[in-house]
């Protein structure tokens, strides 16, 4: 059976993908590059947060909620601008508003490699993908209680 494209893969699938690339960089020893991952996965788990949220709110185009994603621009404008917004009262507000600083570590590693050419060594990198799992595992258990990050075998 031929594997689906990425760009055709749902988000869950796309982050358990980027999940399954960073644990290969990692162990090569491709440590700023699997904290990247780790960021990536996060911001498509905050794609997927908030394209749940839209669900539950009415039928609103895919090319509508695309164009709010990316006007959110990255990790932090998309928690900010848009879930915590959208979960304000509910249930989940609680939820997101505890992964915020988890949030900010991640966007704040991801950005000091990508902007500023910093490199991370074996430690950093795993203390940084170690809050990523927390992050995405938090939020998307939020709409799928059952997740949980899969590991490259």
């Amino acid at each position: 059976m031929a594997k689906t494209p990425y760009k055709d893969r749902d988000d869950i699938r796309k982050i358990n993908a980027q999940w399954r690339k960073l644990t290969g960089l990692h162990s090569r020893e491709e440590w700023s590059e699997a904290v990247v991952r780790a960021a990536t996965a996060a911001e498509i788990a905050a794609n997927f947060a908030i394209r749940e949220e839209f669900k539950k709110r009415g039928d609103f185009s895919v090319e509508c909620v695309n164009d709010l994603l990316m006007l959110a621009n990255g990790l932090q404008g998309k928690i900010d601008r848009l879930l915590s917004p959208l979960v304000k009262g509910s249930p989940a507000e609680a939820e997101v508003r505890a992964l915020k600083q988890a949030m900010q570590t991640i966007n704040r590693d991801r950005n000091a490699i990508v902007h500023q050419g910093e490199f991370r060594n074996a430690d950093e990198a795993r203390a940084t993908i170690e809050v990523a799992r927390t992050f995405i595992e938090g939020l998307v258990r939020i709409y799928r209680r059952k997740f949980r990050l899969k590991e490259k075998s």
